[in-house]
């Protein structure tokens, strides 16, 4: 059973909440279908088994214990008293009403969470099963029993006002009218009781044949009509003003209706039943009858997806027909037995997706095999089976779709393997003359380029296929049958579990075996590889689920649960492991932690103990605080601290971006492209009288230029020029021989300050000979011990160009120098 409850919200409309272990707000129904999710509170440690709600809070109760949720999230209030299970709560005001089981009505303050007033009933009289608050009557509830009776009551001043005899059955529920003083009671026998409280008068009666009346709600959208629910999944829909029955919505349900709620002005009618399903009816019929508008919760045999990111894009692909026209000429309500069974295997991709069908599934002892559409949340338009085949023994086993989307590959449990199209779903050829196995087929698998087909037997050989040609290959007989086959297409590995409870791992290319693991106790139910394809994850009957690693081929990590898993998988991005178990309904997620810390995957010893596990959850747990005694250091953890040097034959690199090293050689480029553009000079002012040159012919004097070299008034003070901390730092490793502290020094600077500090060990610029020697030596040092190698091979680079431009200066000085003094006789060497 699911409990529901319907929120009154500010804005006008409403929000619908299910119960089941966390509160889920559906939607907010403004005439917006079909439904999407609002918000999903957090967990209880338990299931919910009643729900009440007011403008402000939503309390579920679990257990002898209740609490408040506040924005349908968070659970602000608790409150414990009862000691028995609670199974009805019903706001009021600053105050919130519980009974239990044991007939048990607590009245508390729903802010200090204290009890205000307490009243035990004697079961064998008075047992509360229905309770509610008459509309306009203050400070009363009207509580209804098994025996028959209704008691009111005055809760602030603890006083029974009235005794309703009742009619001899038991009460069900009770649900206000949309007229003042009026009630409907519903009774086991079946009956809907229409009574005025304030003079305790019968309007009208109504009788249904199908069992006690399990809810009641009226239309409040100008309409008077009634519906009642019954424990067969019918509803009945009356009419107040005719006094009669105006529709049967039978088969609403395909099992009993647990609650039911029109929606405040709204011809929407929202049921969930104990089939797990929740439904929407528009009434928009002439005739008043009801429709179904949306199915959420189906029971089993949909296919489904859920997002890891938020339930809002969760999709519900539906429950597939297996002759839908049959359905739609006969007008059939109850489709239970037209459904397909379960799902047992199905492969989906996406390639093709936007075009056709990109979804083939199995069917639990089906043959023919149905196309969904993901897009459209619909089964697809064809049903995937051979030809002329009509034994009923036959059903159809493993799957596999090509990754361009266009064909699909079935095997079956008679050992053949049939290839069909998924966009005409005809059957394009089966491989092998008869059959591909001699028994059924445990798994097929497509290369990632279409030329491969991979099938595993039963009788304990796996074939290779030419996909075009249908031809055999290879095969290679294993040593125990076959249970479950994977083909990771990146890498080209693929996975068998062999019934012996041990996994091989093939190379389809060499078609041989790389690894053999061992160790499982049990049957392998699923695997699965992680993205990159180094790890395959394998989930046993055991209860344990072991990682193993395909590169060392050893076992890094193994845990056990406490219910045995049935399927894993692992996402596309590989953060998040997806499991589901026996007897659980729901799919749990793990965590990768080698995404998020530092992990030591070493191979486990042979003698590990896995340890067990709890299934995830998402109960909110008290936070323990932990001292920093209690706190043990991890012994998984290997402490490594990596030398400086790891081998002598090798070099290592220093792992400094490479804009402090790479464009040391290209800074003339970069200085030059990054120079800004000469702003405009003034020109000259010319003089009042222009100069001319005395003659026949009068000419323009030009103005004489200073091109004389000896009167630059450039001084050269790189004498004056003081020393940097690393010319200093070389010339102290002129004398201990360390440059460690120089090496530093230039890894802290950038292209331009390096550059600056190696003109700078020139001697016209303050340097000298013995500096320039000393920072050849550090480079020497720099390559003897195989350290920084990209830094001295750019440092050595630099300085060699640095120095032949000096060089290439000064001997051009020297010859203008000679030149210039040659006539006095004076020659400078």
């Amino acid at each position: 059973r699911v409990e529901m409850t319907t929120v009154p919200s500010s804005r006008g409309s409403s929000l619908l909440g299910i119960g089941t272990q966390t509160l889920q707000p559906l939607a907010s129904l403004g005439r917006q279908l079909p439904l999407s999710l609002g918000s999903h509170s957090n967990s209880l440690p338990q299931d919910i088994c009643c729900m009440a709600a007011d403008g402000r809070l939503v309390f579920a109760a679990y257990g002898n214990v209740f609490s408040a949720f506040a924005r349908n999230k968070e659970v602000v209030h608790t409150f414990k008293g009862h000691k028995a299970e609670i199974h009805l709560l019903q706001p009021f005001g600053d105050h919130v009403i519980s009974v239990d089981t044991d007939s048990v009505l607590i009245i508390w303050h729903i802010y200090s969470e204290e009890e205000y007033l307490q009243l035990p009933f004697d079961k064998s009289v008075f047992k509360i099963s229905a309770i509610l608050h008459p509309s306009t009557y203050l400070n009363k509830i009207l509580l209804g029993s098994e025996q028959g009776s209704l008691q009111l009551w005055n809760v602030k001043s603890n006083k029974l006002l009235y005794t309703f005899a009742g009619w001899k059955v038991g009460v069900t529920a009770l649900q206000q009218a949309p007229a003042v003083d009026v009630v409907a009671v519903g009774l086991m026998s079946g009956q809907v009781i229409i009574h005025n409280i304030k003079f305790d008068e019968t309007l009208m009666k109504f009788r249904q044949d199908w069992g006690p009346i399990t809810s009641i709600s009226f239309r409040t959208d100008g309409h008077p009509v009634m519906a009642a629910g019954s424990p067969c999944g019918h509803i009945g829909l009356w009419d107040l003003e005719d006094k009669k029955l105006i529709n049967q919505m039978r088969n609403a349900h395909s099992t009993a209706i647990a609650g039911l709620t029109f929606l405040h002005r709204e011809p929407l009618l929202v049921t969930n039943g104990a089939d797990n399903a929740l439904r929407i009816w528009i009434f928009d019929g002439p005739a008043g009858e009801g429709r179904a508008s949306e199915f959420l919760l189906c029971q089993d045999g949909t296919l489904q997806s859920f997002s890891t990111v938020h339930e809002k894009f969760n999709k519900s692909l539906g429950h597939g027909l297996i002759n839908k026209k049959r359905v739609k000429r006969k007008g059939l309500q109850n489709t239970m037995s037209v459904r397909l069974p379960p799902v047992t295997e199905f492969a989906a991709e996406e390639a093709r997706e936007s075009d056709w069908d990109g979804i083939v599934a199995c069917h639990q002892g089906k043959l023919s095999c149905s196309t969904w559409n993901y897009q459209r949340s619909t089964i697809g338009a064809h049903f995937l089976r051979p030809a002329g085949l009509k034994t009923d023994s036959t059903t159809a086993t493993a799957v596999d779709i090509t990754s361009c989307g266009n064909f699909a590959v079935i095997g079956l449990s008679s050992g053949a393997v049939d290839v069909y199209n998924m966009q005409s779903g005809i059957h394009r050829g089966s491989f092998g003359r008869d059959q591909a196995h001699k028994g059924s087929v445990r798994g097929v698998a497509v290369d990632g380029l279409n030329q491969l087909t991979i099938t595993a037997g039963s009788e304990g050989v796996l074939k290779f296929w030419n996909f075009k040609n249908k031809v055999l290959i290879h095969s290679v007989s294993l040593d125990s049958s076959p249970n479950l086959m994977l083909l990771h297409r990146d890498s080209g590995i693929l996975g068998l579990a062999l019934d012996d409870f041990s996994i091989s791992v093939l190379d389809i290319e060499t078609r041989k075996i790389v690894r053999e693991f061992s160790g499982h106790q049990g049957q392998i139910n699923d695997m699965t590889f992680s993205p990159d394809g180094r790890w395959l994850i394998s989930a046993s009957m055991d209860c344990s689920i072991r990682t193993w690693d395909l590169p060392s081929g050893c076992l890094i990590d193994s845990f056990l649960l406490d219910s045995a898993p049935l399927n894993v998988t692992m996402s596309p991005t590989g953060d998040f492991l997806a499991t589901s178990h026996v007897d659980h309904l729901g799919v749990y997620l793990w965590s990768n932690i080698s995404l998020y810390s530092v992990v030591s995957l070493r191979p486990l010893p042979t003698d590990y103990v896995p340890s067990v596990v709890m299934l995830p959850g998402t109960c909110q747990t008290q936070d323990v605080e932990l001292s920093e005694e209690t706190v043990e250091p991890s012994e998984e953890m290997i402490e490594y601290d990596s030398p400086e040097q790891l081998n002598e034959q090798l070099v290592t690199l220093s792992l400094l971006p490479e804009s402090r090293w790479k464009n040391l050689l290209n800074l003339d480029v970069i200085k030059k492209k990054n120079k800004p553009k000469e702003p405009p000079k003034v020109p000259k002012s010319a003089p009042f009288f222009i100069p001319t040159i005395p003659g026949l012919v009068p000419r323009y004097a030009a103005p004489e230029q200073n091109n004389d070299p000896q009167q630059s008034k450039v001084v050269n003070l790189g004498i004056l020029a003081q020393k940097s901390d690393f010319c200093l730092k070389l010339e102290e490793g002129l004398v201990n021989n360390k440059y460690e502290a120089a090496v530093n020094l230039l890894k802290e600077l950038g292209p331009s300050g390096i550059e600056t500090e190696l003109r700078s060990l020139s001697p016209d610029c303050g340097g000298s000979v013995g500096i320039m020697k000393s920072f050849l030596k550090m480079i020497g040092t720099m390559l003897d011990r195989k350290r920084d190698f990209e830094l001295a091979q750019a440092y050595l680079a630099l300085f060699l160009k640095v120095s032949l431009r000096c060089e290439t200066a000064l001997h051009k000085s020297d010859r203008t120098m000679k030149t210039h003094n040659r006539g006095e006789g004076d020659v400078r060497l």
